[in-house]
């Protein structure tokens, strides 16, 4: 998430939302939150995990990095699943996807 802080705005300057969402609750959500400058939702659930088709990392009781990219017409553009650290989308290659699709629009 500090990737997507680093350049959130410029990523409200080109029209992009940055949502967010944790398992934590309470106090540990708000330890998440702390120092951003989005939203963080909180008690993200195994039945939303197994919604968005995300693993659900039994052993520790949470869900794995699930990234998406949407476009203005509410489809997924790009979409990120990891089972661990790695392979996380990068706030900054957001902001060039974001710019790049607008390129094309004219």
């Amino acid at each position: 998430m500090d990737g997507f802080a680093k350049v959130y705005d410029e990523l409200k300057s080109i029209g992009a939302s940055v949502l967010a969402a944790s398992v934590d609750v309470g106090e540990k959500a708000q330890e998440v939150a702390d120092g951003l400058p989005f939203a963080v939702a909180q008690g993200v659930s195994r039945e939303v995990a197994d919604s968005i088709g995300a693993w659900w990392e039994e052993k520790r009781n949470f869900i794995q990095p699930s990234e998406f990219v949407v476009g203005a017409d509410g489809r997924i553009v790009t979409s990120s699943y990891s089972s661990g650290p790695l392979g996380r989308i990068d706030g900054a290659d957001v902001v060039k996807l974001v710019k790049f699709y607008e390129s094309r629009k004219s």
